[in-house]
């Protein structure tokens, strides 16, 4: 890339680290770094109030929640968060619960991600004296192969191109941004499901006290609890699909149809505040770094929302980027810095990248295989279903994989 040069701009800063994104990623990884006392800054393009309302994931496992509280990040979500300890199959007209908390004392904690930014974000700002500027315009990202890499963008309040010189870059603004594509070298993996999800957002209260997974002939449908008033479904609908295509008695009633199973109540019908279709797609960037540039959650794979496990990711990217960011910069300090963490990053984190990845191939076919018009993979989906209820050992390998629990971070 060649050298910065905007003559008109104000005086540069300078900073250890500068962190694009202002997600759960990009805000962990600025909170890790003002404990350890490294200065830096997070640009988002989004305003503030966006962000801490922006509606996305709710599930968080419990190896992540004990990771953010060892960085005193968890106070808010351990006393408001609920806890998950068992899930539910719907198929055949019947119901199977699956409680993985009495098969390995762990559980979920559902927290809205919205609420855990607000949390990230009051904590980076208010209490750890970190910077965050908001509503920044065309981000660029240069020289990262060198030991000068910089971050410019247009400034939200004068308009003119300003310019941050550090040391690295965390690049966590997601799949649409910028950091993604300024990696010079690697590959991207892709996957397409070819199928839509319809992500509905209800103010509704849940119908069960836990996930429920409805597996049907005319396609997926789920239930995901965020609070007792409001809950997350999902509707498998073709990709590309119009949300305008789904009125508020459609969805009703393919929620009804969809869940049915002898014994259970029906969803609690409530207005609809969300409504998008997701198109089923995963990918990973292979290495997640170049030079002083690091990627870390979406930025650098996305998991569709099959397994919940997009969240999960991205902070565990982003504990292992902040680590080792203070163990870098704390010994520049001083004796020199440690670079073993910062050079096993990408490969350390693609181990579980690629487990997720697995993961949600295997129960995408459990969610979608009777839906697919071919008897050969109906079959075989509800024969994974039925083991999962009669093998202990199936049982006890989904639970591990369904709790992120096969390695710690």
């Amino acid at each position: 890339m060649t050298p910065l040069q905007h003559p008109n701009s104000p005086a540069p800063e300078r900073v250890s680290v500068v962190v694009v994104g202002a997600g759960p990623a990009g805000l962990t990884i600025g909170n890790i770094l003002r404990r350890a006392g490294v200065d830096c800054v997070v640009l988002e393009t989004e305003t503030r109030e966006f962000i801490e309302g922006r509606q996305r994931a709710g599930v968080i496992e419990e190896w992540a929640v004990l990771a953010l509280q060892e960085r005193g990040l968890a106070e808010n979500l351990l006393s408001r968060a609920e806890r998950h300890t068992a899930c539910e199959f719907r198929f055949e007209g019947h119901r199977q619960r699956f409680s993985y908390g009495e098969l390995t004392g762990r559980h979920h904690f559902i927290y809205p991600q919205p609420m855990l930014v607000t949390d990230l974000l009051r904590e980076y700002t208010d209490v750890r004296g970190g910077t965050a500027t908001f509503g920044v315009r065309d981000v660029r990202v240069h020289d990262v192969d060198t030991d000068r890499p910089s971050v410019s963008y247009l400034c939200p309040r004068s308009g003119r191109r300003q310019v941050v010189h550090c040391d690295f870059i965390a690049g966590c603004d997601g799949a649409r941004g910028v950091t993604r594509k300024a990696l010079p070298a690697g590959r991207t993996a892709r996957h397409d499901y070819g199928i839509g999800w319809l992500s509905l957002l209800a103010e509704a209260p849940p119908s069960s006290d836990c996930v429920l997974f409805g597996i049907h002939q005319d396609g997926f449908a789920g239930q995901m609890p965020r609070s007792p008033e409001v809950t997350r479904y999902y509707l498998q609908c073709p990709p590309g699909d119009d949300p305008e295509n789904w009125p508020h008695d459609r969805v009703w009633a393919e929620l009804r149809r969809r869940l049915a199973a002898d014994g259970s109540p029906e969803p609690v019908e409530g207005r609809l505040i969300e409504k998008r279709v997701l198109d089923m797609h995963d990918y990973v960037v292979e290495p997640m770094a170049s030079g002083r540039l690091f990627l870390a959650g979406d930025a650098a794979h996305l998991v569709a929302p099959i397994a919940a496990k997009g969240m999960n990711l991205a902070l565990h990217d982003a504990f292992l980027l902040g680590d080792a960011l203070v163990a870098r910069l704390h010994g520049e300090a001083g004796e020199g810095g440690d670079d073993s963490a910062l050079a096993g990053y990408s490969e350390a984190c693609l181990r579980r990248v690629w487990d997720y990845q697995e993961f949600s191939q295997w129960l995408s076919e459990v969610y979608h295989g009777p839906a697919a018009g071919e008897p050969f993979r109906t079959g075989t989906a509800l024969a994974r279903l039925r083991r999962l209820f009669a093998s202990p050992v199936a049982a006890a390998a989904f639970a591990e994989q369904y709790l992120g629990t096969a390695e710690r971070y």
